[in-house]
């Protein structure tokens, strides 16, 4: 059985991943919404899109709107088949504990 992925096996970042890899590849989520989406403070969402990031699992825009800075991560391609992997992973760990008919 293949080894859950540490950086990603985080519930919060699990979360942001699950979130990014439902959009098509190459899109993003705004900050703001992926606060929502993971009821994280500013703080501690920033830190582990930092993690994320810095393991390559996404990538990070940063620009400003009219006078306003908007931050928007997406997965990156290493990103998605980490996910995918550990997702993978979590469903033969399933499996294997499902009583056997």
């Amino acid at each position: 059985m293949a080894e859950l992925d540490d950086i990603i096996h985080q519930p919060l970042r699990l979360k942001i991943m699950a979130a990014l890899n439902a959009l098509p590849p190459g899109a993003g989520l705004e900050f703001s919404r992926l606060k929502k989406l993971t009821g994280a403070t500013d703080g501690n969402l920033g830190a582990h899109i930092e993690t994320l990031s810095k393991s390559g699992y996404v990538g990070v825009v940063k620009a400003f709107v009219g006078k306003k800075p908007q931050t928007t991560v997406s997965a990156t391609a290493a990103g998605r088949g980490a996910f995918a992997r550990h997702v993978a992973t979590l469903q033969e760990i399933i499996a294997a504990s499902a009583p056997e008919n």
